[in-house]
């Protein structure tokens, strides 16, 4: 299916992480330009983009900083000429095992910047710039975890639940513009095996996983017009566990 998303701008944040560089990929695979956007710019990913004909540019941004934010959103217009579509990749889990009592305020303040005030930060910067332009579109990358829980990961729980609200509530504010939130299962990537210390992968759980290229299919759908309905949705994408009753029947 052609996505019709050819010659349009995505900014991604988190793009050197294992999401954000397979979003970086889909989008450009359809013909998207790609401003990339990582703490450290993510320069290699970039070259590798080109090599296969996109246009694509790394720009240093740590998505917890405004004024970082702001530079690396104004730079990233100033090279393309504007944005059309932005994707919210930018995450960490945070103590992974942890019980809440036993979790620092460090750790939940430091779990809080990255998944919530930055994807506050990128829409703060962002939607100036997309409510002019047709057919704009965010995808913020939450996780089914604000939808159900896990012991020992109770800040990255209620972070990913914030994402969801925050994606519709700027929804309503910003018709036109459509903005919708992913909440995808546990994720094949360098993070959730270092997380759960499976370095050799997940071939030997009993439970579904999906791989980076996966959410990245989704996000790109979400982001394209052919999603022209979805708004304000948080989209789940858990293998159906979420519609399995607790009854024991």
């Amino acid at each position: 299916m052609d996505l019709q998303i050819a010659g349009r701008v995505a900014l991604i944040t988190g793009a050197a992480g294992g999401v954000g560089r397979a979003v970086a990929e889909a989008l450009g695979d359809e013909g998207a330009a790609l401003a990339l956007l990582d703490r450290a710019a993510p320069r290699a990913l970039a070259d590798d983009l080109r090599a296969r004909g996109v246009d694509a540019h790394a720009f240093a941004a740590d998505a917890t900083d405004d004024a970082q934010a702001a530079a690396a959103v104004d730079a990233a217009v100033t090279r393309f000429g504007g944005i059309d579509l932005v994707a919210g990749c930018a995450g960490i889990s945070g103590p992974v095992g942890t019980r809440l009592e036993d979790t620092l305020p460090d750790q939940w303040d430091e779990v809080f910047a990255v998944n919530v005030r930055g994807s506050y930060l990128l829409l703060r910067h962002t939607l100036p710039l997309l409510r002019g332009r047709a057919r704009a579109a965010v995808v913020l990358v939450a996780s089914d975890s604000a939808l159900v829980a896990s012991g020992g990961m109770a800040p990255y729980c209620a972070s990913k639940a914030a994402v969801v609200q925050l994606a519709r509530a700027a929804s309503v504010e910003n018709p036109g513009v459509r903005i919708n939130a992913i909440c995808p299962s546990i994720i094949d990537t360098p993070m959730s095996r270092g997380d759960l210390e499976l370095a050799d992968g997940f071939d030997e759980v009993a439970y579904p996983v999906q791989s980076a290229a996966e959410v990245a299919s989704t996000v790109a759908y979400l982001l394209s017009p052919r999603a022209r309905p979805v708004d304000a949705a948080a989209l789940v994408s858990d293998f159906g566990y979420t519609a399995r009753s607790g009854f024991p029947a």
